[in-house]
Order: C-alpha cells, then structure tokens, then sequence
C-alpha cells in the first residue's frame, strides 16, 4: 500500500478521528493483520502528547480455532482481565482508536451456538464499555483497513495482492485521504454534514415514513426531543470535538423503541459475527419485531435478535444519501462501516444516549418513558436504495419530504 497516504490516514484517526490530547492516555484496538497501520496510529498519538498508548492486539484466525476446538462452556466467561483491562481505559478517560479489517466469512461452517455464546457473553462483560462509547463519555473512532480476504470478497475478478492494493486504494478515496489536504477536507465535510443537522434538529419531525420498490414501506416515530448528529460529536467529559466513523456520510438520531410499524427489506448484505445475513425483512409492530426472514443467514438473524429485548427494537435511525461518496463507488463492500455510508440504514439494539436531550438527568424509568431502547447489542442494516422515499410529519400533521429518490429533498 501506499504508505505515505496510510501515514496520513493515522494521522486522521488520531487527529480527527479521537481528537488524542496532549497528556491522553490511548487504547487502540487493532488486527495483528495490519501491525504497521496500529504502529502508526501510536506514533501519531505520541506526536501529539499522548501520555501512554496501549495496543490490544487482535487476531480473527486464532479466534476461529478457539471457536472450532473449545467447548461451549468456555465461552460463557470473560476473563476478568480483560474486562479490568477496558475498565482502567473508561475510569481514566483514554480516547479509544479501533481498527475494523474483518474477513466478511471467517467464522462461515463454526457451530453457531459457540459463537452465540461468546457474543452474548462479551456484550454483558463489556456493558459498561459499551454504555461509555454509546453516551459519548469517551472520545472514540472506528477506522477500517485493508486485509486479504476481505478485499478478495470485494474484488473476486482479480488476484489476492491487486485486490487487497485495490481495496486500500478505496479506503484511502472513501475517507478523504486521496485529496491534497485530509484534515481540512474533512474539516469542510463536517461543516456540510452540520447545515443538515441544524435543518433536522430545527423541524422536530414526530416521525419518518419510509417506502420503496423492494416492498419497504414503514414508519418510525422519533423520540421527543431527539437530536440529530452528523460528522462528529463531542465528549460529555471535556466537551471536545471527535469523528466516531471515518468514514461518515449520515445523520442519524434516535427513534421511538415502541413506534415502528411496518415492514422494512434490506438493501445491502449485512455481516454479522463473521457471516452473511442477505435479502432479509423485519416486520414491526408498536416497536418490535413479530416476523422476519432471510434468503441467506437465517440462524444468524435470529440469533441477532434473540440476545434480549432491545435487540427486536430500533436504536438509531440515520440518513443517507444514495449518492454518496461511498454508494459512487458502486462497490458492495461487505463491511458495515462503509456499506452504512452508502446506504440509510437502521441499526436494532442499544440507541445512542446522545440523540436525545438530558439523558444523563434521566432516571431508567424516564428512559423507559421516553422510548429509549436499551440492549447488549447495536448492530446496523442498510435500507437505502436509489428511489427511497422518506417523508417526516410533524406534530401538527404537517409532511415535508425529506428524501426523494434516494437522496435529499433540498
């Protein structure tokens, strides 16, 4: 790869990415896969002050093995150091920097039960983690890397080594780093992504109704008093600007958990603990889901939402234009993070408390009241497709188009 340009790419997830402040401590989250990249992210941390950075290593072919020759029961425990290991990251305010570079079927054929077991485990050991991230009580980013088998499924026309060159090349396209000057590139971005946000935040839209020809046709209310957030956010601690997504194309905010009736298709294949969940449909009613199907992944989709309540109801809803810069490249990508910034999308489970206002202040019954979904689990699933229509209603009755054709009204 180019490693000029994946310097500068660290850079970003550093800068832009976690915003890293001097004297910070930094845990990075990376595949052993793509050791430079993690290396680099450290060294761009250090160059800005970061006091200590950490790196846990990651590694999907051992974790493959464990699945395919442990028992089931030695998935059912964490152990506590690594539990204690994320504690000491949330208690003292590390900026967090996770590398995705996931092989969209490593665990294709592995007993599902297994990996059932391991999921639900690490969702209730790390809850607190989680609940650290979703509130925004930590500064954090998602950025993805380019790996073998990953840009073989992307690219399965054209040899291993060219696919994986040609993947990184995407990533660097699809995250600004290609341009002269990434870091005031993605400045303008969030400005751009901001105006929509105001504009959304401005209407208070009670709900948003979403139709097209794959047979989508649903509703979904939005919590009162949500709050849109595009681009970036910032921490509740500091009150410091960060880019959870590199890359990121949406708005997105948070819906009613008891308020979606209807029924939604997937437009993109969704990948979930290693396996492909395609040409799925969930059917809503008062918030849950009381049917679904899937022509690839059933058992996987099932599994999805069996792990609690929370997993059946929606936890975010975010815009999308068709036209973005990632649906431009016309490619299927099979890796949530950019297939989500081509597409509209839902996500079922935990809903971001940041989307609405006062939620620190809210006790659990107010949150209950107020229609926020709690989970273990925070999984999204495209919906967008080029004719997408979306109307919002307002409280008065009111419609106002919001997306037509796929892409935004004005």
């Amino acid at each position: 790869m180019n490693r000029i340009k994946l310097r500068k790419y660290a850079e970003l997830a550093v800068k832009i990415g976690a915003n890293v402040q001097k004297g910070q401590l930094v845990m990075i989250n990376c595949p052993v896969n793509n050791s430079e990249f993690g290396r680099m992210i450290a060294e761009e941390s250090f160059k800005v002050g970061a006091k200590d950075v950490t790196i846990l290593w990651n590694d999907e072919d051992f974790s493959k093995i464990r699945l395919e020759n442990g028992s089931v029961d030695i998935f059912e425990v964490v152990p506590q150091y690594n539990i204690d290991t994320r504690k000491y990251f949330v208690e003292n305010n590390a900026a967090i920097i996770s590398v995705s570079s996931l092989n969209p079927e490593i665990y294709l054929g592995v007993d599902p039960e297994k990996i059932k077991t391991l999921t639900i485990a690490n969702n209730k050991s790390f809850e607190f983690f989680s609940n650290a991230i979703s509130r925004n009580k930590l500064r954090w980013t998602i950025v993805a890397a380019s790996n073998k088998a990953w840009a073989k499924k992307v690219f399965p026309d054209i040899p291993e080594d060219q696919a994986e060159e040609k993947l990184w090349e995407y990533i660097f396209k699809g995250t600004r780093v290609s341009e002269e000057n990434p870091i005031q590139n993605w400045e303008d971005h969030k400005k751009h992504l901001t105006k929509k946000v105001s504009y959304l935040n401005k209407l208070q839209f009670k709900s948003l109704r979403y139709k097209n020809s794959l047979g989508t046709d649903i509703k979904v209310e939005l919590v009162k008093n949500h709050v849109w957030i595009g681009g970036s956010s910032k921490d509740i601690v500091d009150n410091l600007e960060f880019s959870p997504n590199i890359p990121s194309e949406e708005v997105f905010t948070m819906p009613n958990k008891n308020g979606t009736d209807g029924i939604v298709y997937s437009a993109l294949p969704l990948i979930y603990q290693g396996n492909i969940i395609d040409n799925f449909y969930l059917k809503f009613k008062d918030g849950i889901v009381v049917d679904f199907g899937a022509k690839k992944g059933y058992e996987s989709l099932k599994d999805l939402l069996g792990i609690d309540e929370g997993a059946k109801r929606l936890g975010e809803v975010a815009l999308v234009p068709y036209g973005s810069p990632i649906s431009n490249m016309n490619t299927l990508f099979y890796n949530t993070l950019y297939d989500e910034n081509a597409s509209c999308h839902f996500a079922v489970g935990r809903a971001y408390g940041t989307n609405i206002q006062n939620f620190e202040n809210m006790s659990e019954d107010e949150k209950n009241k107020n229609g926020v979904n709690t989970s273990l689990t925070h999984v999204d699933f495209m919906v967008g497709t080029k004719d997408l229509n979306i109307i919002g209603e307002l409280d008065d009755g009111t419609e106002i188009i919001v997306f037509e054709n796929g892409g935004w009204k004005e």
